[in-house]
């Protein structure tokens, strides 16, 4: 089954008189359960196509289809409501609050996924749950995220964005901000996310031993796929 339908997505910006166009005519499919990175220069339109495929922007032409529901031409409340419900989002720059404990990081999501009608408790459960996936140990559970590595504050950006169990984690240049060996064990994380457990996965990167770690590589350049 696809997870992902991607038909001929093209993308222009516009400003006054001048338009520029990034995406011209992107097409592939991912399928469920697959480990797909996205490789391209800086300027080759991949940070535009991710932004598309996380329904943080829209198609000036084209289908996105996501779990069976061509999402393009949503209204951007129905898309933040997909966007909450389906998609985990690892970013480089983590995003955590830095004086929140860990396990209250995790269940941030909750806030904006309003169709979990779930007690505290119940928040509690899943965002512990997403944490032993992500594996980030146990005692560390009720520190305070400023008190931890990078390569911990990742894991727990991991488990941030499996709490609301998605059909979808998009991880932006995921180990932009970490040395190699803390890389490893973070991308390492995603492989055993995709393969115990059968995540989707699509991860962002202009670097090749990054890519490497995925089981598939869509390369794009100058707003086309040269690779797929």
């Amino acid at each position: 089954m696809n997870m992902i339908s991607l038909k001929n997505i093209k993308k222009d910006y516009s400003s006054g008189d001048l338009t520029t166009k990034v995406l011209h005519g992107i097409s592939f499919d991912i399928q469920e359960g697959e480990f797909v990175a996205i490789m391209g220069p800086s300027g080759s339109g991949k940070s535009t196509l991710m932004n598309i495929l996380g329904l943080l922007d829209t198609p000036t032409e084209g289908d996105y289809i996501l779990d069976g529901k061509n999402v393009s031409s949503l209204s951007d409340d129905e898309q933040a409501r997909i966007r909450a419900q389906k998609i985990g989002f690892v970013f480089q720059s983590f995003n955590l609050l830095p004086r929140t404990s860990v396990l209250r990081n995790v269940m941030m999501p909750f806030i904006y996924n309003k169709s979990e009608h779930l007690s505290t408790k119940e928040r509690e459960e899943r965002a512990k749950k997403a944490l032993s996936a992500a594996g980030f140990p146990e005692n560390r559970w009720h520190n305070l995220s400023s008190h931890l590595s990078g390569g911990q504050i990742q894991r727990v950006a991991i488990a941030r964005a499996l709490v609301n169990n998605p059909v979808l984690i998009l991880a932006d240049e995921p180990t932009g901000n970490l040395d190699s060996k803390t890389s490893d064990i973070v991308l390492k994380t995603f492989q055993e996310l995709n393969r115990k457990e059968g995540r989707t996965i699509i991860l962002i990167t202009h670097e090749h031993d990054v890519a490497a770690y995925a089981d598939r590589c869509i390369i794009i350049k100058d707003g086309v796929i040269s690779e797929n």
